[in-house]
């Protein structure tokens, strides 16, 4: 770990505890000093701000412009599965980990295993090696370390964030090549989201408590807007988590972490309608790696991005809308050995001792670019947006250490993935079409492979508003059929050798891979309406079934070395061999919900998934999909009490098991959440999750280990957490 780091690794959670609450009192202080500094009278600016914040005025997080979006759309208006999660909700989830800032979104999941800082996203029952893009300000996140756990993993403090957007399914093909899961894009704090009105510098400071696995964050922020076409913000966050206890009260080994991250951002706007952002966010993560109760391995993981977004929009030039962006990110990870470990020679097979103090190192690398344009014109009574551009990302990893390590599941390699597309969506009085063409292209290559494909993949969007009365004219029915291309990963493509853990056995590489097709079937509905029950309230509604076919799906298969046709030799250890291979295809299909209603005194929303899939070789074998997740119902109520300062509220959740997941059992969640703004700069938050302290097991951890949750593997997830925040703003 860095020297930061290791400094906050070395103090004692008492002193951490005394400096957390001298720095809440001192902020409650600061806070009760500064209101009473305050003028009476508020500007004018900032009353309306306040109104608007106050009053719900028909909007709801479902009708917020999708960050995502090449054309503008809000959520509730895309003939898509799309999902918005704002700065409020982030707030109310107090998250710790990704996977919590996406709590309740239909048809998404996350996969985390032990290593809570390392999140791999399923969406629909598609994640790993790049089914789902994830993508922070632009930035495709690649890093990929192959185990019994999780595959292509990434990290992001929570409190860095301010919205995340999800578009699932391949109708997605426009952000990036290999997208036939969907995409997750999350955005990073501005300036602008600190500075009030008439404000040339902001800041804040946040101290938090969390009771399970005693975790103490900090975080500050600092903007500043240098004139009104330029500013610069900074934000740093420390985390450290004990190990956290399941619902049962056992403690499970291996899941305490420490995290610094840091975010830099600056945006100038060269001219009225022009904007460039250039940021950097970065992390340094260390946690323990557990086998048989005790620490194995030490981890120490540090990740940077850069980006560079630039836009340029003229009203009075229809056909300009251009973006361009930039990014590179670097991750690497170094795994040491805590204590001896017996081993397998990759290249043998034969036995060997890994000592205490060896090192298997993950270096990923991903550069990209993404460019793109929409014309906006009209041909007769049809408006047209014309969105057309291209993309490449190019990875490049290297992996290495002692003989036996674990970098050998990683081989070392270079990917390149590119496309252009051009999309033209269609409207004309209660008929909106959406058509487009993408063509992508793939190349992989080591020392001794250089393999390649290509593909075109279309997709037809359909939409119908029929409805003239005031009741329903907000209802929509839209129906898609979209295909998608994911070209196989350096790892499912070139992993050779033996097994170096446990037991021996030989990988065998498959440079005639397939990449895999996502042909998808939707059918969905929006709806929205407005001063239902009460002048200013709003309801929103958007649901969808869809049925995926993932034509030539790669997923790995055992072979018998007594199968003279399996390719599988004999050779050191047991008589199996391991290989990705292609199936015929996978077979996923489902239902998700997702309404909300606002009103002045608060809000209510329900969203629901249901996911059912399985594979189909070629020899017409079916077997079911290990990557399905729960069916999933939320349910949320939110109350606003003494003129919008407090708000309170819970959700209920239920998990239903996966067909044919053998460790997976049906269980509800309950959490429930308080948010108090003291005064103008203070405010207090307060959270419980699992609040009735459920002992489970998240049902996508059966990859890790194919056996029965054990407390040893980290399968159960954790009991009730209270959670506990002050956050103190200042500003002139």
């Amino acid at each position: 770990m860095g020297l930061v780091t290791w400094e906050w690794r070395g103090r004692s959670a008492a002193n951490g505890a005394a400096a957390l609450l001298a720095s809440v009192a001192a902020i409650a202080l600061s806070a009760q000093l500064a209101n009473a500094q305050q003028t009476a009278q508020p500007t004018d600016q900032t009353k309306k701000a306040e109104e608007e914040e106050a009053a719900p005025g028909g909007a709801t997080l479902l009708d917020k412009i999708l960050v995502i979006s090449r054309t503008g759309e809000t959520a509730i208006e895309s003939l898509a599965s799309a999902s918005h999660v704002g700065q409020e909700q982030l707030d109310r989830r107090m998250a710790t980990t990704p996977n919590e800032m996406l709590l309740g979104v239909p048809g998404v999941a996350a996969q985390a295993d032990a290593r809570r800082v390392s999140t791999s996203i399923n969406i629909r029952g598609l994640q790993d090696f790049g089914r789902v893009a994830v993508i922070v300000d632009g930035a495709r996140q690649n890093f990929q370390r192959s185990d019994h756990g999780t595959q292509s993993t990434f990290y992001i403090d929570p409190e860095l964030v301010k919205s995340v957007d999800v578009i699932r399914g391949p109708v997605a093909n426009t952000y990036g090549s290999g997208a036939i899961g969907g995409v997750v894009f999350f955005d990073t704090k501005d300036a602008g989201d600190f500075l009030k009105p008439e404000e040339t510098w902001a800041g804040s400071v946040t101290g938090r408590y969390e009771s399970n696995g005693k975790g103490w964050t900090s975080s500050a922020s600092s903007a500043y807007g240098l004139n009104e076409n330029w500013d610069v913000l900074g934000n740093i966050v420390y985390r450290n988590y004990d190990d956290y206890k399941d619902g049962g009260g056992d403690t499970v080994k291996g899941t305490g972490f420490d995290v610094l991250s840091g975010l830099l951002k600056t945006t100038i706007r060269p001219t009225d309608n022009s904007e460039l952002k250039l940021g950097w966010v970065g992390s340094s993560d260390g946690w323990n790696e557990i086998s048989g109760g005790v620490p194995v391995n030490d981890v120490d993981l540090k990740s940077n991005t850069f980006t560079a977004r630039y836009n340029i929009t003229d009203e009075d030039k229809s056909w300009l809308d251009l973006h361009i962006n930039t990014s590179y990110n670097k991750t690497n990870l170094d795994l040491t050995s805590l204590v001896p470990q017996n081993r397998f020679d990759p290249v043998t097979g034969l036995p060997v001792v890994l000592p205490a103090g060896s090192q298997s190192t993950f270096d990923v690398g991903t550069t990209g670019i993404d460019i793109w344009n929409t014309s906006r014109f009209e041909t007769g009574n049809v408006a047209h947006e014309l969105t057309y551009g291209g993309d490449w990302a190019g990875d490049n990893v290297k992996t290495g250490g002692t003989a036996g390590g674990d970098s050998f599941y990683t081989p070392s390699g270079k990917r390149n993935v590119s496309g252009s597309y051009v999309q033209d969506k269609l409207a004309w009085e209660w008929l909106e079409v959406i058509a487009g063409l993408r063509y992508d292209n793939y190349s992989l290559k080591d020392d001794t492979h250089d393999i390649s494909g290509d593909r075109v993949s279309p997709r037809i969007t359909v939409g119908v508003s029929p409805f003239e009365s005031a009741s329903l004219a907000g209802l929509q029915f839209y129906g898609t059929y979209a295909e998608g291309y994911r070209s196989p990963s350096i790892t499912e493509t070139l992993i050779s050798g033996n097994h170096p853990a446990g037991v021996s056995f030989p990988f065998l590489p498959n440079p005639n891979l397939r990449p895999e097709t996502g042909k998808t079937t939707e059918f969905g509905i929006n709806y929205k309406q407005n001063d239902i029950l009460e002048a200013g309230d709003a309801f929103r509604l958007k649901a969808a079934y869809f049925d995926n076919d993932v034509d030539d799906y790669i997923d790995g298969v055992t072979l018998s070395a007594f199968d003279p046709t399996s390719g599988c030799p004999f050779g050191p250890g047991i008589p199996i061999c391991f290989q990705y291979q292609n199936f015929a295809k996978a077979k996923i299909n489902g239902f998700e919900l997702e309404g909300v209603y606002d009103a002045a005194w608060g809000y209510a929303g329900l969203s629901a998934s249901i996911i059912n899939g399985h594979t189909i070789s070629y020899e017409g074998d079916r077997a079911d999909l290990a990557t399905i997740p729960s069916s999933q119902v939320t349910a949320q109520l939110g109350l606003r009490f003494l003129e919008d300062k407090l708000t309170v509220g819970g959700e209920v959740q239920y998990n239903g098991k996966p067909k044919g997941n053998p460790i997976a059992e049906d269980y509800t969640l309950v959490n429930a959440f308080a948010s108090y703004q003291a005064t103008d700069n203070l405010k207090i938050d307060f959270r419980a999750d699992n609040l009735f302290d459920v002992k489970y097991a998240n049902p996508l951890n059966v990859t890790t280990a194919g056996q029965p949750p054990q407390p040893v593997f980290a399968a159960y997830e954790p009991g009730i957490t209270l959670k506990l925040a002050a956050t103190m703003r200042f500003g002139g």
